[in-house]
């Protein structure tokens, strides 16, 4: 887990994302398919000496670029060095279940929770 990111500091926050794996990618080494936009965060490091990964969710389109998404929780790895950021495009609202339901392609691989900021 990653102690250095804070929710407190992400909520709210709109960032610009690159999307490496974009939605109906496939992981290089493990094969299976992004069911959501996945990248990174440019210029923002996580502990693992890349930048930092965000899930992007609220598009069905697969993007190269995504310029705003507004973060609204944190997908926590107990069992992993580094967290991920979950940022949305658009105004739709995501709790805990749904956003696991969503990065659970990827997440049933980690021992992992989601930590939602409340926004209202």
């Amino acid at each position: 887990m990653d102690d250095s990111l804070h929710l407190e500091e992400w909520a709210g926050r709109t960032i610009r994302a690159v999307c490496d794996r974009p939605l109906g990618s496939t992981h290089p080494e493990h094969g299976y398919r992004y069911e959501v936009n996945y990248g990174f965060v440019p210029g923002v490091i996580a502990p693992d000496g890349e930048e930092l990964d965000v899930y992007l969710l609220g598009t069905d389109e697969a993007l190269e670029v995504c310029e705003s998404a507004e973060v609204v929780g944190i997908v926590r790895r107990r069992d992993d060095v580094e967290d991920k950021l979950v940022a949305v495009v658009g105004g739709e609202t995501w709790d805990a279940p749904k956003i696991m339901a969503a990065v659970q392609f990827q997440e049933q691989f980690f021992d992992s929770y989601v930590e939602v900021a409340d926004l209202a």
